[in-house]
């Protein structure tokens, strides 16, 4: 039995290639940088063919560090990006435009206009989404309005829309597929989450031509395979590609949230809260999100969301515009360094805020800043900051769900902090669990291409191979844990009011 599964994880910031053996061991990993393209404030672009070129270096390069033979590699699962929007011509597959990112905020007059059209309990009843600049249908409108030759020849067959999932997919079978998997279809603003199809009411108000747009098909089933004449990745063609999911579903996933109730975070790029919800698709009352989290073997499994749109880019932005740090672990070690914040906020609000606000306008703000304010302060701000979205994120799921969260898994990048991890149990007075291996994307994305090729019989047995590395319990005094919570909800409303201000 072929016994490896190639991951291909395609972030905001990064793409990689992971091998994940049957002990769901990241065994090589290969990993290139993304170019940001910041072009107005708030706007955020990445070159699609940028994106393509780093996937397939990603591949060629584990597959040669790995010394197996093509023969060893069972299937290939893909997770990304989710919103990020990409629109290509059909016939020569370049791309029209810039890929649209997931944080960029360029569609919200768009979306306070289709507010104000009343279409929002439409969107949310039939989508489980907000109307929000963050998801990719008002990004597909916006690449349509900009040159008007577009819409004509989208309506004629001859562009395809999609997401990274569709344009990782249309590119590795040789342009010869072009779907995409539920659980990213679920966050465009298009599709209907209980019928499982485009919904043609959104399209039209939206003006999107459905003709543009993928085949919406499970999470884990053969879509096609590797084309035998990719520059680069040869010795893997007619390995078939298997497995697909948003990178937050497959973060889910990677961490054997298979149960309702079950919850993650990862920390990546944004903070992203999810909790199983089995087979209802419940709709919020505090502005959570409903997805489709997968679907395996006939049945969907559905999701709750919480997002917050900066979390390790608030990390990366102390170290590369503001050079507080010269790496990522140096914020751990400045924290650590002072006993307690010293009074001072910060609201990582670089593109507004997500759930439970939903304001575009936002913005990022420090607050409470003196002479004696320095490097460790503001280090231990930005960590706390993050944690401090989290705790907003899980106390409005727990307000939504049937039944509260017992438990955080967390993953991502960020969640190597032990500070961050140990603040995060204490707001949360519940333990934080952090795996051995914090890949969980890649470990989802691999989980569902092996389930397909049958690498793995059932989820039971990717929960028996999960391993804990430390599970973080709360300790923080009660009195001060809601001292320290509603200076941050101070701080938060302050960011609004600023960022409204600006907007004036």
């Amino acid at each position: 039995m072929n016994g490896y599964v190639l991951a291909l994880d395609q972030g905001t910031t990064s793409s990689r290639a992971v091998l994940v053996d049957r002990n769901g061991r990241l065994t090589t990993v290969a990993q290139y940088p993304l170019r940001q393209i910041y072009p107005r404030p708030g706007w955020v672009e990445h070159d699609p063919m940028e994106i393509l070129g780093t996937v397939l270096r990603a591949m060629a390069e584990v597959y040669e560090k790995s010394g197996l033979s093509p023969t060893d590699i069972a299937a290939i699962g893909i997770t990304n990006q989710r919103e990020t929007a990409v629109l290509w011509d059909a016939q020569t597959g370049q791309p029209v435009c810039n890929a649209i990112v997931w944080q960029c905020r360029r569609t919200a007059e768009l979306c306070e206009q289709l507010k104000a059209d009343g279409l929002g309990d439409t969107v949310y009843q039939r989508t489980g989404l907000l109307i929000d600049p963050y998801f990719s249908g008002t990004k597909l409108r916006w690449m349509l309005d900009q040159d008007p030759s577009l819409r004509a020849r989208a309506q004629r067959g001859e562009l395809r829309f999609g997401t990274v999932d569709s344009w990782l997919i249309w590119n590795l079978t040789g342009r010869q597929v072009h779907c995409t998997d539920y659980s990213n279809a679920s966050r465009t603003m298009l599709f209907d989450i209980d019928r499982l199809c485009w919904d043609p009411e959104l399209c039209a108000a939206l003006d999107i031509p459905m003709a543009l747009l993928p085949e919406p098909v499970p999470s884990s089933t053969v879509y096609g395979t590797v084309a035998r004449n990719i520059p680069g990745i040869g010795a893997l063609a007619d390995i078939p590609i298997c497995g697909a999911a948003g990178d937050q579903q497959a973060a889910l996933f990677g961490q054997a949230c298979f149960r309702e109730g079950m919850a993650k975070n990862t920390y990546g790029t944004g903070c992203f809260t999810l909790m199983n919800t089995g087979p209802h698709s419940i709709r919020s009352r505090s502005g959570l999100l409903t997805s489709v989290g997968w679907s395996l073997d006939g049945q969907v499994t559905y999701v709750l969301e919480g997002s917050a749109f900066n979390a390790g880019s608030a990390i990366q932005w102390l170290r590369d515009e503001c050079g507080v740090i010269a790496t990522a672990h140096e914020v751990d070690i400045l924290a650590e360094s002072i006993p307690d914040n010293r009074g001072v906020y910060f609201v990582p609000a670089f593109t507004g805020l997500g759930a439970p606000y939903w304001d575009s306008y936002a913005r990022g703000s420090f607050f409470g800043l003196t002479r004696g304010s320095g490097r460790a302060e503001l280090s231990r701000a930005v960590l706390e900051g993050i944690a401090f979205e989290v705790a907003d994120l899980v106390e409005t799921m727990n307000g939504d769900a049937p039944t509260p969260i017992s438990q955080l898994r967390v993953d991502g990048g960020a969640c190597v902090s032990d500070f961050m991890m140990q603040f995060q149990a204490d707001l949360l007075r519940l333990p934080v669990d952090r795996p051995e291996c914090v890949e969980s994307t890649a470990l989802g994305a691999a989980y569902l291409a092996g389930l397909a090729a049958g690498v793995w019989d059932s989820t039971d047995e990717l929960s028996r191979i999960r391993r804990t590395q430390r599970v973080f319990q709360p300790r923080l005094d009660i009195r001060e844990r809601n001292r320290v919570l509603a200076n941050w909800h101070t701080a938060v409303e302050l960011a609004r009011q600023w960022g409204r201000l600006t907007q004036e």
